[in-house]
C-alpha cells in the first residue's frame, strides 16, 4: 500500500472531524456541507462547523420556544423564524459568554467570521428556496483595522538565521536538543524565509518535491492546486546540508516520504515548526511575535522593494486576487508613490 501524502492524510483527518461535528448540528446542515464541498477546503468547512455549532447551541438555549431542543432535531423551518434583531442579540452574546463553567470571548475579526459562516449557510438554503427568508443579508459585517504587517528587517533575519545556526542565547535545556536539530531548524528557516510559503506547505514537503536541478520545490497551495516556487542559493545550500544528515536518519512507517522529520523520526507538523521560529525568534526581538506567516510576510515585503511588481508577489506568494496582495502592503506602495513625486523634473 503506498504511503499517504501528507495532504491526503490531513483531508482524511478533516473528513473524519467533520463527521463528528455535525453530529452537533441539526440533520439539515449535512445538505449544506455537502453541497460547498466542491468549492472549499476541508479545513474550511471544519471551521464552518465549529461556527454553525456555536449558533445553533446559542438559538435552543436563548429562545424560549426551543428551551429542551436538541439541536439535532431542529426543523429546517426554523430557520425562516429567526429575525435580524435576533442576530443582532447573537453578535452580543458573541462579545462575552459561558459555556460549561468556562468563558468565551470574540474579537471583532471572530464576530466577522462566525456571521460569514452563518451567512454562507443561509444562502445555501435560500437559493433552493427551501427557506424564503435570509436576514442575514440584513446585518453589517463588522468592519475589520488594517493591522501593520509584522516582519523582520533585514538585520533582523541575518541575526536570526546565524543564532539558528550557532543557538547562542538558548537555554541549556534548549542547547541539548539544537545539537540534534540545528542543520535541520537552518533549513526550515531559511526555506520559509527564502520562498515565503505557509508553515503548511512547508511540513508537506516530501523529499521528491525538492528539485536541485531547477531549484524549485512542489508545493500544495491554499486552494487544494499544486504550484513551483523557486528558490536561491542560500535556501538550496541549507535543503542540500540537512538532507545530507536526513538520509541517516530510518523514518517512522508513515512518513518515509517526508521532507523535515521530527525528533520522533516522523513526519514535523505545524505546531512544531510554529514553536521552533517562536523559540529563535525571541532572541531576536520581543517587541515582535514573530510566527511562521511572519516570516511569510518578511520574504513578501523584501520580494516587493527589491521588484516593485506586486503582480510577482501576489503570483509567488499564491494569492488568488492580487488586491489580497496590495492590502498587506499597501503601506510600502504608498511610500512608492511618494517617491515619484521628485522623479519627474520639470526644470533643471
Amino acid at each position: 500500500m503506498a504511503e499517504r501524502t501528507y495532504h491526503d492524510q490531513v483531508n482524511i483527518d478533516n473528513a473524519l472531524k467533520q463527521r463528528e461535528l455535525l453530529k452537533k448540528l441539526p440533520r439539515f446542515a449535512g445538505d449544506f456541507f455537502r453541497g460547498i464541498e466542491p468549492t472549499t477546503q476541508s479545513r474550511t468547512r471544519i471551521a464552518y462547523a465549529y461556527d454553525l455549532i456555536v449558533f445553533f447551541e446559542w438559538l435552543v438555549s436563548e429562545n424560549p420556544s426551543l428551551k429542551g431542543t436538541e439541536v439535532r432535531n431542529l426543523p429546517i423551518s426554523v430557520l425562516d423564524e429567526i429575525q435580524a434583531v435576533d442576530l443582532e442579540e447573537y453578535i452580543d452574546y458573541l462579545k462575552y459568554y459561558v459555556k460549561d463553567g468556562k468563558e468565551y470571548t470574540n474579537s471583532p475579526s471572530g464576530i466577522k467570521r462566525k456571521l460569514v459562516s452563518l451567512r454562507s449557510f443561509y444562502k445555501y438554503y435560500f437559493k433552493r428556496e427551501l427557506i424564503t427568508t435570509n436576514p442575514t443579508v440584513l446585518i453589517d459585517i463588522p468592519k475589520l483595522h488594517e493591522k501593520a504587517i509584522i516582519r523582520l528587517e533585514p538585520d533582523e533575519v541575518a541575526t536570526l538565521l546565524d543564532d539558528v545556526e550557532s543557538g547562542n542565547g538558548l537555554t541549556k535545556n534548549q542547547e541539548s536538543f539544537h545539537d540534534r536539530t540545528a542543520v535541520r531548524d537552518l533549513a526550515i528557516v531559511t526555506l520559509l524565509l527564502g520562498t515565503g510559503i505557509r508553515v503548511s506547505e512547508c511540513v508537506g514537503l516530501d523529499i521528491s518535491d525538492v528539485d536541485f536541478k531547477t531549484n524549485g520545490i512542489k508545493i500544495h497551495r491554499k486552494g487544494g492546486y499544486e504550484a513551483i516556487v523557486y528558490f536561491g542559493d542560500e535556501v538550496a545550500d541549507a535543503l542540500r546540508d540537512y538532507l545530507e544528515e536526513r538520509a541517516l536518519i530510518e523514518a517512522e512507517p508513515g512518513s518515509t516520504n517526508a521532507f523535515f522529520l521530527s525528533i520522533q523520526n516522523k513526519r514535523i507538523g505545524v505546531r512544531a515548526v510554529e514553536k521552533l521560529v517562536k523559540k529563535y525568534a525571541q532572541l531576536v526581538t520581543t517587541m515582535k511575535k514573530i510566527t511562521p506567516h511572519k516570516l511569510r510576510s518578511t520574504y513578501g515585503t523584501s520580494l516587493y522593494r527589491e521588484t516593485g511588481d506586486i503582480y510577482l508577489v501576489a503570483d509567488v506568494l499564491g494569492h488568488k486576487d492580487v488586491n489580497t496582495t496590495r492590502k498587506h502592503y499597501a503601506a510600502l506602495e504608498e511610500d512608492r508613490r511618494k517617491s515619484a513625486a521628485n522623479k519627474v523634473k520639470l526644470r533643471e
